[in-house]
């Protein structure tokens, strides 16, 4: 279910999915395929890992990687979760050829 809010949606970001919403800054980028594509990503990571979870594991891994880059932005483009929908983005069938837990080729 899209969501629009720019109350929501941290700023500099386009969209964010609090599982089962993806939520939308702008009424405008529900046409936006590429972006939606990398939210429905984030709907699959965060299903197949029951939701709880994976904001846990997201949490510990920005933690590491803002440790180790030492930079906001980096931390955040180089977890795993963000890697795979970054990577895939563009692909419109990725999900239907995706296979379970694919984030972890990207960790």
């Amino acid at each position: 279910m899209i969501l629009i809010s720019k109350n929501i949606t941290p700023k500099g970001y386009q969209g964010i999915t609090l599982y089962p919403f993806v939520i939308l800054r702008d009424v405008k980028l529900k046409k936006n395929a590429v972006l939606l594509n990398h939210e429905r990503i984030h709907l699959k990571q965060q299903k197949e890992l029951l939701v709880i979870p994976f904001y846990l594991w997201y949490g510990l891994e920005f933690l590491i990687r803002l440790v180790v880059y030492r930079n906001w932005n980096t931390a955040y483009r180089n977890i795993s979760f963000e890697r795979e929908a970054y990577t895939n983005e563009k692909k419109q069938h990725y999900l239907v050829l995706r296979s379970r837990f694919s984030f972890r080729k990207y960790l």
